[in-house]
């Protein structure tokens, strides 16, 4: 065989086994992907899966395609309007400190990182939260934590959480928020797993109770900003303060040009 003949059939081996590669590495790609498709609806509620980052995807997929328990609360009602809402949700270490000034609960957070959060509720619960995806109307969370009881000693697990926000305009002029939620939480002891069926009401009716005591203390935090907003702003400002940007954000949305007045007590918000 000649020598360039030999060439040509080289350079044509190379180029097919190239060829076979970008083929299987597109069909690995397109099957992973494929794998870590979300489902778009969760307890009736459409929420933009196909926005949340790609190396999420398949993390909160094995969630909820091995959840525990899977529960839905909602409609709630909180009284904030949407501007202290979304800053609330934005900064959980400001909202647990005013809470825990304010006598609403015993909450604790600190930031970890960029959309990362460890919160403890002074009730046996705590852990870190990540906020995977958020827009105006929806946010959804990844969670991991630890919760101990004396029926539920020692749990540790993982979570996803689908949050759907709306505006709610009150007759008395007001602006308050209704929040949906829909959380899939997966035990990470096999064992306990495996009693999933024995475990499921009590780690149901946990995770419930434990969503809708934290939209009722937002709701509480709400209430006292309309109510009493020297009290929060003394609390804010009370050594050690708290951070200067949250102290103007404070001032700003509890001056008395920026409250409506509150003739009549806010509606509860309960599940």
């Amino acid at each position: 065989m000649k020598v360039g003949e030999r060439l040509k059939r080289s350079d044509r081996s190379k180029f097919l086994a190239v060829m076979l590669t970008l083929t299987l590495s597109g069909c690995l790609n397109e099957a992973r992907a494929e794998s870590c498709t979300l489902e778009s609806e969760h307890a009736g509620i459409s929420f933009p899966v196909e926005y949340l980052p790609e190396e999420w995807a398949c993390r909160l997929k094995f969630v909820i395609d091995h959840y525990t328990t899977a529960t839905s609360l909602g409609p709630l009602k909180t009284a904030t309007d949407e501007s202290v809402h979304r800053y609330l949700l934005d900064h959980p270490p400001m909202a647990a400190a005013l809470i825990n000034r304010l006598d609403l609960a015993p909450y604790k957070a600190e930031t970890r990182g960029p959309g990362q959060w460890w919160g403890n509720d002074g009730d046996g619960t705590e852990g870190v939260v990540q906020l995977v995806y958020h827009d105006r109307t929806n946010r959804v969370y990844y969670l991991e934590g630890t919760h101990h009881s004396r029926l539920l000693p020692n749990l540790s697990g993982k979570a996803v959480v689908f949050l759907r926000m709306g505006v709610v305009k009150e007759p008395r002029g007001l602006e308050s928020m209704r929040n949906t939620m829909v959380a899939y939480t997966m035990l990470d002891n096999r064992i306990l797993s495996g009693l999933a069926s024995l475990l499921r009401p009590l780690v149901g009716a946990t995770v419930t109770r434990k969503l809708a005591k934290g939209v009722e203390v937002v709701n509480r935090l709400g209430l006292e900003m309309r109510q009493r907003p020297d009290r929060v702003l003394f609390e804010a400002t009370d050594p050690p303060p708290l951070p200067d940007e949250d102290v103007a954000f404070l001032k700003k949305v509890l001056s008395p040009k920026a409250l409506a007045p509150v003739t009549e007590p806010f509606e509860r918000s309960t599940p």
